[in-house]
């Protein structure tokens, strides 16, 4: 049912067992309740069965219903792929594609929710967030800003008819975002910032392979970094940049 569901949250995961409890306390934990949640899991040799299991019971004990928890699973195929499928199998009007490393502030979903319903124009809601200690301040949607380099995160709320039909491009291996945000672009949809900090993102441990470290993604760590330089010209000639 396309209209039962406000917001559909997606979460690929891959070996991510010992982080994605903060992230679905987290979710558990919101203001705003009327959504779905969508894992994705991409392939995990690890016990991550066994502790969406726990959370699935969580999930009902708080009165989600059945079919608002739905896991799916796959052969490794990386981020893009695993989002991707996690929008196929979405209902909500909105689309919030989750890291699984990810904690979100109680009232994330409500601000972001409400900054779309006060502007009409933009196709997605934005915030700063904290990466370990270190505050990314965002600042408000620029296109020229954002052709520059990529400085919005994935974990924006995203009108569902404004996003690309083509879904994640999934031949594009890092940056995945910037490139999203580039397509929607292209096709006359932008963005709008909250100046608060919204999530927070676990440092730590050992990165996913298939998911980039973000702290890679800003400037000015970006230029020091060979193979996110290679990524951002990969996603400049597509776009034509």
């Amino acid at each position: 049912n396309y209209k039962f569901f406000m917001i559909s949250i997606i979460i690929p995961i891959y070996n991510q067992a010992d982080k994605i409890g903060k992230c679905l306390d987290s979710i558990l934990n919101q203001t705003y309740k009327n959504f779905e949640i969508i894992i994705v899991n991409d392939g995990s040799t690890d016990n991550i069965e066994k502790v969406l299991k726990n959370y699935k019971s969580k999930f009902s004990a708080q009165g989600g219903p059945a079919s608002g928890w739905q896991i799916f699973s796959q052969k490794n195929k990386g981020a893009p792929a695993a989002r991707n499928r996690g929008y196929g199998e979405a209902s909500g009007e909105y689309l919030f594609f989750c890291d699984a490393d990810a904690i979100l502030k109680p009232e994330a979903l409500k601000t972001m929710l409400n900054a779309l319903k006060q502007h009409q124009e933009a196709s997605y809601a934005f915030s700063s967030f904290l990466w370990g200690r270190k505050l990314f301040k965002l600042g408000p949607f620029e296109a020229e800003k954002l052709k520059k380099a990529p400085y919005i995160h994935t974990m924006s709320l995203i009108r569902r008819e404004h996003f690309p039909a083509s879904g994640w491009d999934e031949s594009i291996k890092k940056l995945q975002d910037w490139d999203l945000w580039l397509t929607m672009l292209e096709q006359g949809w932008s963005g709008v910032w909250i100046d608060k900090v919204l999530f927070k993102v676990q440092t730590g441990g050992t990165i996913s392979s298939w998911l980039p470290s973000f702290a890679y993604k800003f400037m000015p760590f970006l230029p020091n970094v060979k193979k996110y330089k290679k990524a951002m010209e990969i996603i400049k000639k597509k776009h034509n940049l």
